[in-house]
């Protein structure tokens, strides 16, 4: 049988669509692993971590890839959590709870940040302080990273965590034969459905992680010039 007449009978438009939906997820996963590496040098840099920068493996499947992130996505979570018990142990109770009042001065929460990095670093800029405040005040490690670490997980789990990244380079022909190797025949219209419904999910999660990331870097490339 026709590769043709696996996808979608009589719509051969089909085909090119299985190839720009994998094309667009992995387009997606190598914008977070850059905004992912853009934070941990973040916080490397002003907060004492000492994350490790990632990379995609050309090599490796979609789910190995989504486990490379969701493990860096997890340490960022884990340094953050540690921020937040550096300072409800060093801060007076009624200090460490202005950082969670919206209503409190945000030059006023900084500087009580700063002070507490001033003892854990032993120095500290403002920006360290600014940083903190950042992630902790806004949804980016409660809600964002979960919700971003939870479709990767849902996605490395599914049909398509088995296809390896390096199909990319191939002709189209090449790629369907490599989607259809990773899969039963009598799967490929589940993948196809699996692509669409994972991905809408995943380029939006990935957009507003991109952009609560992209806040935290212009905020500090703003305060040091």
């Amino acid at each position: 049988m026709a590769l043709s007449d696996l996808l979608y009978p009589d719509n051969p438009k089909r085909r090119q669509e299985l190839i720009h939906l994998h094309q667009e997820l992995l387009s997606c996963m190598s914008m977070n692993f850059h905004a992912t590496n853009e934070l941990a040098g973040v916080l490397n840099e002003h907060l004492g971590c000492t994350l490790t920068r990632i990379q995609m493996k050309e090599s490796s499947t979609v789910k190995e890839n989504c486990d490379i992130i969701i493990q860096a996505m997890s340490e960022i979570q884990h340094q953050v959590q540690k921020i937040d018990s550096d300072m409800k142990e060093k801060l007076e109770p009624v200090l460490y709870q202005k950082l969670y009042n919206i209503k409190e001065p945000e030059l006023e929460k900084i500087a009580i940040a700063q002070k507490v990095f001033s003892i854990v670093l032993g120095e500290a800029t403002s920006t360290a302080g600014m940083v903190a405040i950042k992630l902790l005040s806004s949804d980016l490690i409660i809600l964002t990273v979960s919700k971003l670490v939870s479709l990767l997980a849902q996605i490395g789990a599914s049909v398509l965590g088995g296809i390896s990244i390096t199909i990319l380079g191939l002709g189209i022909e090449m790629i369907l034969h490599a989607i259809l190797g990773a899969v039963e025949r009598n799967q490929l219209l589940e993948a196809v459905r699996s692509y669409e419904k994972h991905l809408a999910e995943f380029k939006a999660a990935s957009e507003k992680y991109q952009c609560a990331i992209r806040e935290v870097t212009s905020l500090v490339r703003k305060h040091v010039q």
